[in-house]
């Protein structure tokens, strides 16, 4: 029996809050981080990247199918399953003024 053989990258679908902007990627690779993937795609979807004041904005990704919010520094391979739908919300930080 041969070894078996692990996929190098996944196919994921993004969505920004409002579930209006929608992307998939075909080929996110599992050895790098979520928040490594978290700057890629608020490129790809043109997110603001500051807030109506001016101040930057950091993003988190919501796992659909865990219900929970991934850990910037975990890997895509080890939190993630081909096809998983992922949700990115800024980060608010509330009081802060």
């Amino acid at each position: 029996m041969g070894k078996v053989e692990t996929a190098a990258e996944i196919p994921l679908e993004f969505s920004d809050v409002s579930g209006q902007k929608v992307f998939n990627v075909k080929n996110a690779p599992v050895a790098n981080t979520v928040g490594e993937l978290i700057s890629e795609m608020i490129s790809a979807m043109n997110l603001p990247r500051n807030d109506s004041n001016g101040a930057p904005l950091t993003y988190q990704a919501r796992s659909e199918r865990e219900g929970r919010h991934l850990n910037a520094s975990e890997r895509i391979g080890d939190s993630l399953e081909a096809g998983d739908r992922l949700t990115l919300a800024p980060n608010i930080d509330a009081g802060m003024s």
